[in-house]
């Protein structure tokens, strides 16, 4: 047997065979895994949050809120929660008691802009020609995001016209220039609004409100809080000055019918408006508090500002009487709103059936808010204090001394939509208050209640 199979072996070294030649593939094998199936059709899809979910019981929101609401961080603490389907209300506290709003303020500025403003609409910067030869006047048109960065590099403002291409442009007619003015006609009044801290200037809270500048006025255009330029307007004149080779620089004004040497614009209205909530930017909700006051066709000041904003909210149903506004922004002290309009605000932009124009033109204001952990100014927080709302929870937050706000939205475990507002005038620390309002909205997540 050995030997047959050393010579079967030497035979197949010797000869190239084949598996057919053999018969071992004379038959197509049965196979032994079915084949597959069809791939199943995928209709991907969105769904808002509706009048669904379970509503939550007064009691049941009550229990929830007794221990975070208690937190002796937030002495004294007033606030309100909302089931924006029902317009009931679940749990309140010191609601109508005016008080310091700090930036939960821009809610107001923010609505009154959707409600007032075309979200489609843009603020022009343009450069003119000036009344003297070789003059040019760069135009403020109310735009503070116009960036000092070449096209393509992002600013703190998504979507910014740039002031190179402004420059660009009026290279690009071949005007002879030897000075650059600049026109800021379109505002009135001082640039600082009653009860602001010239400190919030170089510590990077703000710049002058004035109609033309670059970045907000900040030094450097990535960063939030940066030191700003006390004169934005002149600053923004002598980066184009710059960039067009001359070094002549001074105030002026624009005859009304120069002709126009170059102009870029910003972002859309309703971007704009999320671009102020989600990093709570000052000067950007100052502006829009102007506009709206243009739209009206009242001085565009800090006080024919808060006048604007005041009357739109007023004629759209929202109660007033007991509130000082006067500025846009929230960096006053002089502001004083009960948590209740800010909750009435958000409650309007909450209902589920948008068929109301109301509704449907605040609609942006709540996907403008910050997400919890996720985004704007709630993005370091939520990580230990009020984990349970991360990702669920969306607010605007207001902090000045001593005052620590947060009112938005949250969607409860049974997929209810709920609006808060939470105020405190607590003179604790501000980052261990912060947390105690994180843990009072997280709260409502939990609630299935």
């Amino acid at each position: 047997m050995l030997g047959a199979a050393a010579l079967l072996v030497v035979a197949l070294a010797g000869t190239a065979v084949t598996g057919a030649q053999m018969g071992w593939f004379d038959t197509t094998p049965a196979p032994t895994t079915a084949a597959p199936l069809p791939p199943a059709p995928v209709a991907l899809s969105m769904k808002g949050v509706g009048a669904d979910g379970t509503a939550p019981t007064a009691a049941g929101v009550r229990a929830v809120l007794s221990g975070p609401a208690a937190n002796a961080l937030l002495a004294p603490v007033a606030g309100v929660v909302v089931d924006p389907v029902t317009g009931t209300t679940l749990w309140n506290q010191g609601e109508t008691a005016p008080q310091t709003p700090a930036s939960t303020i821009k809610i107001l500025t923010a609505a009154a802009a959707l409600l007032t403003l075309d979200h489609t609409s843009q603020l022009s910067t343009k450069v003119v020609q000036g009344a003297q030869p070789g003059t040019v006047v760069l135009v403020g048109g109310g735009d503070p995001t116009l960036s000092s960065l070449p096209a393509g590099e992002t600013t703190v403002y998504p979507g910014a016209a740039t002031i190179d291409d402004l420059a660009a442009q009026v290279r690009a007619t071949g005007q002879p220039v030897t000075q650059v003015q600049y026109d800021v006609s379109r505002y009135a009044g001082p640039g600082m609004a009653p009860g602001w801290d010239p400190a919030d200037v170089p510590t990077g809270y703000v710049s002058p409100i004035e109609p033309v500048m670059l970045d907000g006025g900040r030094s450097d255009p990535k960063k939030m809080d940066t030191p700003r330029t006390s004169t934005p307007a002149a600053a923004a004149a002598q980066a184009l000055a710059q960039r067009l080779g001359v070094p002549a620089v001074a105030a002026g004004v624009a005859t009304p019918d120069a002709k126009v040497l170059g102009e870029v614009k910003s972002a859309p209205v309703d971007q704009l408006v999320e671009n102020l909530m989600q990093i709570s930017d000052n000067v950007l909700a100052e502006t829009m508090a102007r506009e709206v006051a243009k739209a009206r066709g009242a001085e565009m000041s800090f006080e024919g500002a808060a006048k604007a904003v005041r009357d739109v909210l007023t004629e759209n149903g929202f109660d007033l009487s007991s509130s000082t506004v006067v500025d846009g922004s929230g960096l006053s002290p002089n502001d004083k709103v009960p948590a209740k309009l800010l909750a009435d605000v958000l409650t309007a932009a909450a209902k589920p059936d948008a068929s109301d124009p109301k509704t449907a033109k605040l609609r942006p204001l709540l996907t403008a808010l910050p997400v919890a952990g996720g985004s704007g100014t709630l993005a370091g927080r939520y990580e230990e204090s009020g984990a349970e709302g991360r990702g669920w929870v969306r607010a605007k937050t207001g902090t000045l001394t001593s005052v620590n706000s947060l009112a938005g939205v949250v969607l409860d475990t049974d997929g209810r939509l709920l609006v808060f507002a939470f105020m405190s005038l607590s003179p604790e620390q501000a980052i261990p208050v912060r947390g105690a309002l994180d843990e009072m909205a997280a709260a409502l997540r939990t609630c299935g209640c």
